[in-house]
């Protein structure tokens, strides 16, 4: 971080092409922890493709910083429902938006309940592309896992690409207080900012677009005032 508390690191098309984000991320990464290769990401996203219809455009399931920061290129987006899935802060962040001396959270989709978020249609000629770009961003530490999930975009039943909990990950918490995880929230910061700035930014992406999750609103309002 500069002395402003800026992050001086942005997730963008340009730092996931040049691999400068999972540059910084080796960079910091605390010991032990494994980050993928780009031939193990190119397998896996292979992997999930080989489940998807040849041909057929990508509907991709954006539930946190995607909403806001996108980053890929698609045609349209509408609201989007889930079930049997929940959106939760559930991953141990000791970089990105934390440190190993005030460790932060990031969100994922864990299982249970459901989860209203938006749909980002990715065409299919250019969401090879696309989603190489989403494995350098989501994919490269292992602690989420590319699952196709059964879904409703505006009345219409599909299937949409999530980015869910790996649950046999080491930055996996089944469970976590409710005062350390407001604590967590207002107070950790990392090379990409703050999680703050990620849990405040989310709730303003879901009220744009006409979006609720009382969870999160509730969140905000205890990080805010233990700030």
């Amino acid at each position: 971080m500069d002395d402003g508390g800026e992050p001086i690191l942005r997730v963008t098309r340009e730092s996931l092409r040049d691999g400068s984000l999972i540059a910084f991320a080796r960079k910091f990464a605390p010991a032990g922890m494994r980050i993928f290769t780009e031939e193990e990401l190119d397998a896996s996203l292979s992997a999930t493709m080989a489940q998807h219809v040849a041909g057929a455009d990508v509907e991709l399931f954006a539930y946190g910083s995607l909403m806001w920061n996108p980053v890929v290129r698609f045609s349209a987006q509408a609201p989007a429902l889930v079930r049997g899935w929940h959106r939760k802060f559930c991953l141990h962040l000791t970089s990105g938006r934390g440190s190993a001396e005030q460790p932060g959270l990031m969100l994922a989709l864990d299982r249970g309940g459901a989860c209203a978020a938006m749909s980002l249609r990715i065409p299919a000629e250019i969401a090879r592309e696309e989603l190489a770009l989403l494995w350098r961003r989501e994919m490269f530490t292992g602690s989420y896992q590319a699952r196709w999930l059964p879904g409703v975009v505006e009345g219409r039943r599909t299937r949409l690409l999530a980015f869910v909990a790996n649950r046999g990950h080491p930055r996996y918490l089944p469970a976590i207080e409710d005062a350390e995880l407001v604590r967590r929230l207002a107070h950790a910061r990392g090379h990409l900012g703050s999680c703050r700035d990620y849990l405040e930014e989310t709730v303003r992406a879901l009220r744009a677009h006409g979006l609720h999750d009382s969870t999160l609103e509730r969140l905000a309002k205890q990080v805010a005032h233990a700030c």
